[in-house]
């Protein structure tokens, strides 16, 4: 069987793909990690960013002693899988890119950045701090959030991946987005789309944002089609 790699997103964890992962098992071999600092893993000292995540890829592929993968990145774990394809060309198969922000600038991201106000979230929104203790840690999920919030901010200003970067890729890549998202917009995907040298789209209909949200079997069938 094929091997698939799922990344999770930013504020994220491996858990999300619990629902996916029986979906899976008679079609993949199907893998899930989650980046430093997610899941209960260490704070470590670095600064998050795009090619300290990739580094954990590589460093699990090479403890797994695998060669090569196929990876579905949902959000900021498909920004992760494109860089890997940019600078590790030979470790990486085909990418599928789920509800990935491709768009940044600094106005943008300190929108984003200032979504992921600890004190701001434990006031309004008890439920939403709660999973995230559950998915990090009472002792880490607040830093967790505000590492990725200065992630984002740095993000806006130098985004790991230039437009060339993008355009010289050759890997296939399924480049997907709900119609419903309110973070990622059709228009930045379909620019990616049609900058991408070997690149499919797809528009999920009635798909918001947040994987937990999103029609598992809808995604399993598209999965399936794809790799």
């Amino acid at each position: 069987m094929e091997k698939l790699l799922l990344l999770h997103g930013a504020i994220g964890s491996s858990k999300q793909f619990d629902p996916l992962l029986p979906l899976l098992k008679n079609h993949f071999d199907t893998y899930v990690l989650d980046y430093r600092g997610h899941g209960g893993k260490p704070i470590p000292e670095e600064k998050f960013t795009v090619p300290f995540f990739a580094e954990d890829v590589l460093s699990w592929m090479n403890e797994n002693q695998i060669e090569t993968i196929n990876i579905l990145g949902y959000s900021l774990g498909g920004y992760v899988a494109l860089y890997l394809a940019k600078h590790h060309p030979e470790r990486v198969g085909k990418v599928f890119t789920l509800s990935t922000k491709f768009h940044w600038n600094p106005e943008g991201a300190a929108k984003e950045a200032a979504m992921l106000n600890a004190e701001k979230i434990e006031e309004k929104v008890p439920a939403f701090a709660k999973v995230l203790v559950e998915k990090h840690g009472a002792a880490n999920w607040k830093t967790v959030l505000s590492k990725t919030a200065e992630m984002m901010i740095a993000f806006g200003n130098e985004p790991a991946l230039t437009s060339e970067d993008f355009a010289g890729l050759q890997h296939k890549v399924l480049v997907a987005v709900g119609d419903k998202d309110n973070m990622v917009t059709l228009e930045e995907t379909i620019a990616m789309y049609r900058k991408l040298q070997n690149a499919q789209l797809l528009v999920l209909p009635q798909t918001p944002h947040p994987f937990e949200k999103m029609d598992m079997e809808q995604i399993t069938f598209e999965i399936n089609r794809f790799f």
